[in-house]
């Protein structure tokens, strides 16, 4: 009898990868679900340049914050800019209403727009283990309540506004981030660029600039400069329980290189990395074990086991990133990996 209620994506453990800096110092193997088969290999590329790094990817987490944000009609524009300072003077008040209404969520800033009469109001959160949608929500409901009856001359427009912004690629989460802001970075040594990659530090940073950054320009990018975080986002959050529409702005990120004497020093920057190791979709017992193999699963306090979630993904994500420019500079590399990998999982899987 066929099973109808899931979906079986192809899984593998790629690596391992080594990773360094501020919230964690480990060597781990990391899965993704992927039809795609030759990202296993090509992030396993990244993964070997890793650990031939003294100090594999530094990832550095920059910030964390979940947002939503409310809309809300005020009289005209001048009411609407009155409940805005009022909005602003109120912070600690706002801050105590949120913690009524959960353990977790902490209001950690408050941003507003004024377009016409509307009122944006764009509430920034801390939400502990969880990637924080719900608590996002659930707080700002009980906040736009409170606001709706304590400041005179507005009324309720949206529980959100599109000015958080979710499972959209816009300007304002690149710049002020949503979810995990982490930045990685890698050293890899002359005699690997040439060895594993294949290629030279000085054909990277070209390609980096006239594909990722000056293609992307033309090709009216936002806040992106990247050959394909998505991919590796995508199989690593399918693999971990995570909200898989979020690599929309997750994948939003620049990727840096330089060529410092022969040595590549290559860094990808993702300020929207929305992931947690708590809450909707974490209950599947392969994810479960995929945590726990990750070691985000540990006694630690509240946010802890996220971050470190947090810079796997985005380690993963360099690994693949560096591995696709690599071959891309080559004629013929990247055609042919995809011809034989997918032409021999496609042979094995109809046992010809």
């Amino acid at each position: 009898m066929t099973d109808n209620t899931s979906a079986g994506v192809p899984m593998r453990w790629v690596g391992p990868l080594r990773i360094s800096g501020n919230v964690a110092v480990t060597e781990t193997l990391v899965p993704l679900a992927t039809y795609e088969s030759p990202l296993w290999p090509s992030v396993g590329r990244g993964a070997k340049v890793s650990m031939l790094a003294e100090r594999g990817i530094v990832a550095t987490l920059v910030d964390e914050r979940m947002t939503r944000s409310v809309l809300v009609e005020a009289v005209d524009a001048q009411t609407a800019l009155t409940a805005a300072r009022i909005i602003d003077a109120r912070v600690d008040e706002l801050r105590e209403v949120v913690r009524t209404c959960s353990r977790y969520a902490e209001l950690i800033g408050v941003r507003h727009e004024i377009n016409a009469h509307l009122l944006f109001v764009r509430f920034e959160f801390s939400t502990g283990d969880a990637s924080g949608h719900n608590m996002a929500t659930l707080a700002s409901d009980v906040l736009l309540g409170h606001l709706l009856e304590t400041i005179p001359g507005i009324a309720y427009g949206s529980i959100s506004g599109n000015y958080c912004t979710d499972k959209k690629a816009t300007a304002i989460n690149g710049i002020l981030g949503r979810g995990k802001n982490v930045v990685t970075e890698l050293v890899v040594p002359r005699d690997v660029v040439e060895g594993v990659l294949r290629t030279t530090a000085a054909r990277i940073v070209e390609l980096n600039i006239r594909k990722n950054m000056l293609g992307t320009l033309l090709a009216g990018g936002i806040r992106s400069a990247n050959a394909h975080f998505a991919n590796m986002l995508l199989g690593f959050y399918l693999a971990t329980g995570q909200d898989a529409a979020n690599i929309v702005e997750g994948s939003q990120g620049v990727v840096m290189a330089e060529d410092r004497d022969g040595d590549l020093y290559f860094a990808c920057t993702l300020p929207n990395l929305i992931v947690g190791t708590v809450g909707n979709g974490k209950g599947l017992g392969f994810v479960e074990s995929n945590l726990t193999r990750l070691g985000c699963r540990a006694e630690r306090a509240p946010g802890e086991n996220a971050r470190r979630l947090a810079v796997i993904a985005a380690a993963t994500v360099l690994c693949g990133e560096l591995s696709l420019l690599a071959a891309q500079t080559n004629p013929g590399e990247l055609m042919r990996a995809h011809v034989t990998l997918e032409r021999d999982n496609t042979t094995a899987k109809a046992g010809v």
